[in-house]
């Protein structure tokens, strides 16, 4: 079944991103080679007990490969959508998924910059940045993580009505765009993603303007030592939501840096990854998406 016939064509116009194909077919293995060496601490999650593959969503201009993973018995399952750091769908997001398995959700994590370019095969986060993340148009992430949770769906094992979205980085910041743009959305958590940068033709919005259309209740999580989202942002983020009278919490732990639940980095900050995970699956939980 292609995209026009999965309905998935009506999501958005084709004219909206650059037609170049798809550059990414299959997802990297292991760690992106921006990330290494990996480090020692590194959390490996295993299969037991979980369905766990590489799999196909179909999106209006072909196919985009994605992380899946469940239980192996049951379901439907509450389902959430996982979004990628710069470093594309690695070992870390596909493990991120297999943790989220374990607790009992279906969890897919589409490769978002499929069109771009490969952020695995790339060592240097500067021409990362510039040649892949930069050109990735916000309206085509959108149409991409509404065609995700439109396969989960349709695989009969993933709860649609209970729907939730998280993500890191850069995908901290999708998260929140996404609370803004999905209205079927139950829950929403970002890990430190930027709340307020210079706006481009592709990336027109960030958080802080979208406050007043968030959907859906959305908890922040930031490190109070990250050197590239000022506090000052974040703080102004949370004074917006509740402005506007959404349902946002933020936690901002005052030692921890940027990226401090990549376990596979030297920014991982133990005690703030726990909390924050911890805190993730009660939101969840809270806002009927467990």
């Amino acid at each position: 079944m292609d995209a026009l016939e999965s309905g998935l064509g009506e999501l958005l116009p084709r004219t909206a991103w650059t037609r170049r194909g798809f550059i990414v077919t299959s997802l990297a293995s292991g760690f992106a080679l921006s990330v290494q060496p990996v480090s020692a601490e590194t959390i490996t999650t295993d299969t037991n007990g979980l369905d766990a593959a590489e799999v196909k969503v179909p999106v209006p201009d072909g196919s985009i490969p994605a992380y899946r993973a469940m239980p192996a018995q049951g379901g439907p399952f509450p389902t959430v959508l996982v979004v990628q750091e710069i470093f594309g769908v690695h070992e870390h997001i596909k493990d991120i998924c297999r943790r989220l398995a374990k607790s009992g959700y279906y969890a897919i994590a589409p490769e978002l910059f499929a069109r771009q370019g490969n952020p695995a095969a790339i060592s240097d986060i500067q021409q990362l940045i510039k040649t892949i993340v930069s050109k990735v148009p916000d309206a085509q992430v959108m149409s991409d993580l509404d065609a995700a949770g439109s396969y989960a769906k349709a695989s009969g094992k993933a709860d649609a009505a209970r729907l939730a979205v998280t993500g890191f980085c850069w995908g901290g910041r999708i998260v929140w765009l996404y609370a803004a743009h999905n209205p079927g959305l139950k829950a929403a958590v970002a890990w430190y993603g930027p709340i307020d940068r210079p706006r481009t033709e592709l990336q027109p919005k960030y958080p802080i303007d979208l406050a007043a259309e968030l959907k859906a209740p959305v908890l922040g999580l930031y490190g109070g030592a990250d050197q590239s989202i000022p506090v000052e942002s974040v703080e102004r983020m949370r004074a917006a939501c509740k402005q506007a009278g959404k349902i946002c919490e933020i936690k901002i732990y005052p030692d921890a840096p940027h990226g401090f639940n990549a376990d596979y980095r030297p920014s991982y900050h133990a005690d703030a990854a726990r909390d924050g995970w911890a805190r993730m699956l009660a939101w969840f939980k809270d806002h009927r998406v467990a």
